[in-house]
């Protein structure tokens, strides 16, 4: 395997290396290969890999990126479930097939109170968002200026196919931390997510396909695994379900749920396998969530939490809330919950095993819950 050493293209330890590794990875896009971050701690701007580049970082390797919002350009993205144009992820990829993020170093996102976390959903532009939504403004005019917009994810493979992302650790994230869209035969091993801040998911699938999550460690500020497939009208319009998805021989320390569906379910989630899991605790809430609404629609079907161990849970094990935001149930879209089986799931302490908020109008159809062992509270609904 080629491999482009950045310090040959000019990165010095401790000096803005974005320039260099730009060179390094257009180097590498002619032959395949990697781009190496070796060991010592580099400054960098937003990264855009491109097809058959490895961004590789070493043992030792620390890669912080920039926290100033007017640095980072603007790409199409998808922001909580709505295609706009908006601040580059950290590293981003578009249409690319063949492309890795790997090593045993560090990704710090410089994300602290002070910087991204400061502003966690500024509120004119997030409204003027959804007014461009229910407008119909095309996705292209849908554009949210360097400084203005929405804070950023952290590793977002866009529209790309074959991607590999394994070992490295992520701290300090602004938004969602791994953020695939789109896209499909991703494959994300080995992994260690320690960040959290406000909205700091550890892994969203979001509207992609052929999905593994594999021997991860999730301590995050919110939701640890959240697979999504677009929000509301705009993902009605795009239309991808996410689906085909294996979670297993992952450990959940901190976070809202270890495993959850939604709540941006409007294209639909199916076929999804979570085996062999480990809720450490203690500041895991739920085991698996599962929420959506009337505003959001979708089918969410062939749902599976197989082989669960929960050492403490801070609420339900199992939460299923279709009415989740919306009390008043005001929307005209209900979602369809159907064939969600959960067996071999121990729980050594929690206030409650089962939790159901189902609605009229979306009743569940073919829960089935079995061989659950618990120390904890009754199930309830």
């Amino acid at each position: 395997m080629t491999e482009h050493l950045i310090t040959e293209y000019g990165a010095r330890p401790g000096f803005d290396c974005t320039a260099a590794l730009g060179r390094a990875i257009q180097a590498c896009e002619l032959t395949g290969g990697r781009v190496v971050v070796p060991a010592g701690l580099f400054l960098t701007g937003p990264l855009r890999l491109r097809s058959n580049v490895d961004l590789h970082l070493a043992a030792g390797a620390t890669l912080r990126f920039h926290a100033d919002p007017a640095t980072y350009p603007i790409v199409r993205t998808r922001w909580q479930g709505i295609e706009c144009l908006s601040h580059s992820p950290l590293i981003y990829a578009y249409d690319e097939v063949n492309i890795a993020v790997t090593g045993p170093g560090t990704l710090d996102g410089g994300a602290s109170l002070e910087t991204w976390w400061r502003d966690t959903k500024p509120v004119d532009d997030w409204n003027r968002l959804l007014r461009m939504v229910r407008d119909d403004v095309p996705v292209e005019e849908r554009i949210f200026p360097p400084g203005h917009g929405f804070r950023p994810s952290f590793i977002q493979p866009y529209h790309c196919r074959r991607v590999r992302i394994e070992d490295v650790r992520i701290i300090n994230a602004p938004m969602w931390v791994v953020h695939p869209v789109l896209s499909s035969d991703i494959v994300i091993r080995g992994i260690t997510v320690d960040t959290r801040g406000p909205n700091n998911d550890g892994c969203n699938p979001d509207s992609c396909r052929d999905v593994v999550i594999s021997g991860c460690s999730f301590d995050t500020g919110d939701d640890c695994i959240a697979i999504k497939s677009g929000r509301d009208a705009d993902g009605r319009r795009v239309a991808q379900p996410c689906e085909n998805i294996i979670i297993e021989n992952c450990r959940f320390g901190t976070g809202h749920g270890a495993v959850t569906i939604g709540s941006e379910t409007s294209g639909g989630i199916r076929h999804v396998l979570a085996r062999d899991l480990h809720i450490t605790g203690p500041h895991v809430d739920h085991a698996l969530r599962l929420k959506t609404n009337s505003h959001r629609g979708g089918l969410i079907e062939h749902i599976t939490l197989q082989d669960c161990t929960v050492d403490s849970l801070t609420a339900a094990a199992v939460l299923i809330d279709t009415h989740h935001a919306d009390p008043e149930l005001t929307g005209s879209h209900p979602p369809t919950l159907r064939n969600i089986t959960i067996s071999g799931l121990q729980v050594h302490h929690a206030p409650k095993t089962l939790e159901i908020r189902e609605s009229p109008q979306t009743p569940i159809h073919h829960l089935t819950f079995t061989t659950t062992h618990t120390a904890a509270a009754p199930r309830s609904s």
